[in-house]
């Protein structure tokens, strides 16, 4: 954490209401520290171009805010804080318009690590889902940090899943680092701080409210080279996100979907309107001009002849086991089972109850 002098004052000025990037800037230029401004009198707020009612908030809180306990409070939470002047401020961060005057931050930020912004839809289909797994795991693999939001559905399946393929995560919050929402990603957001960070710009202790979180978007595009938007409906979340994308000039990318999936609108919109189209992950490496660093992982076709009589038979489409056993002509049991011991060797998974689709890459029969 930076022990600066000024840090202090900057989390003691951002718990002030209408204190913001520019009024703290405005502070700063006309004092030349915020612990000089922190004892100021009201009239010299008025000289440094400070609004009345900002001051009368300042005069009013400060004396109920000590700069040292705002310290302590982020060494008893394991929390680091960053202004735009410290070199752990994110860089790409930093370049945005609207960028956060002090970011709190738990876990561990990379410097210059290539991030991408992973969002989409709360209510994900299973098409989603799919789309969503398959996409960040290549990314993770290839040593992109994901980028979301902490949300249910696509967020969380990003997070998730780029954890589980051994990549980072960054999870942004509309809340302060210490107060989790929503509450059952509580495990989930312990596992983010093990290999990447929780990053906010509320001070700890700040609860989430409807009206933070499309703030808390242009700190996912601001982190970001791109955002990928996977399922999103024609007013959401994920549409405020990409659109802080292009203004901030990130890259935005769109999985297309059926025309008559509500959750698909927004994402065929936004590829009318000139987002990249993907349908895997290297249509981003190519647009980003990067490389995969890991080979794309093989497995053979099962030898097996009841797996591989199975196997023909799926795709990525998802398929009912009944549809496996008409198709295969095999008894129920046999295919059950065989399915079972599948999903365990990571040759097929089960997308919802009882429909399988094929897992990984496969050499040809």
């Amino acid at each position: 954490m930076n022990d600066a002098p000024e840090l202090k004052y900057y989390l003691a000025f951002s718990l002030i209401r209408g204190v913001g990037r520019v009024t703290l800037g405005k502070i700063k230029d006309h004092f030349g520290s915020l612990e000089e401004a922190w004892s100021a009198g009201a009239l010299s707020f008025k000289e440094a171009g400070v609004e009345d009612g900002v001051i009368e908030e300042i005069i009013k809180s400060r004396p109920l805010i000590s700069p040292e306990a705002e310290i302590e409070k982020l060494a008893r939470n394991a929390v680091q804080a960053f202004t735009p002047f410290d070199e752990g401020y994110p860089k790409l961060l930093r370049e945005i318009h609207d960028y956060p005057p002090v970011i709190y931050v738990k876990g561990k930020l990379v410097p210059d690590e290539l991030c991408l912004a992973v969002v989409g839809s709360r209510q994900p289909t299973i098409y989603g889902r799919q789309v969503a797994e398959e996409i960040t795991t290549e990314l993770a693999r290839s040593g992109i940090t994901i980028v979301s939001g902490l949300a249910r559905g696509i967020d969380s399946i990003a997070h998730r899943t780029a954890l589980e393929a051994g990549g980072r995560s960054i999870g942004v919050l509309g809340s302060g680092v210490d107060i989790i929402y929503p509450p059952e990603n509580k495990l989930l957001a312990q596992e983010i701080v093990k290999n990447g960070a929780l990053v906010s710009e509320m001070p700890l202790g700040t609860s989430p409210k409807p009206e933070y979180f499309p703030r808390r978007n242009r700190i996912m595009s601001g982190l970001a080279t791109g955002v990928l938007v996977i399922e999103a409906k024609e007013k959401s979340g994920a549409l405020i996100t990409a659109s802080l994308a292009l203004e901030q000039n990130r890259e935005v990318f769109a999985v297309p979907g059926s025309i008559f999936s509500p959750n698909s609108k927004g994402t065929n919109r936004l590829i009318q309107e000139g987002a990249k189209l993907v349908s895997k992950a290297s249509d981003i490496f190519e647009e980003l001009n990067l490389v995969a660093t890991q080979p794309e992982i093989l497995v053979e076709v099962p030898a097996d002849p009841s797996e591989a009589s199975i196997f023909e038979r799926l795709s990525r489409e998802p398929m009912h086991v009944d549809e496996v056993c008409r198709l295969s002509q095999l008894p129920i049991s046999t295919v059950t089972s065989t399915l079972a011991m599948m999903e365990l060797k990571g040759l097929v998974k089960q997308v919802s109850p009882m429909n399988y689709v094929r897992a990984g890459n496969y050499r040809n029969p």
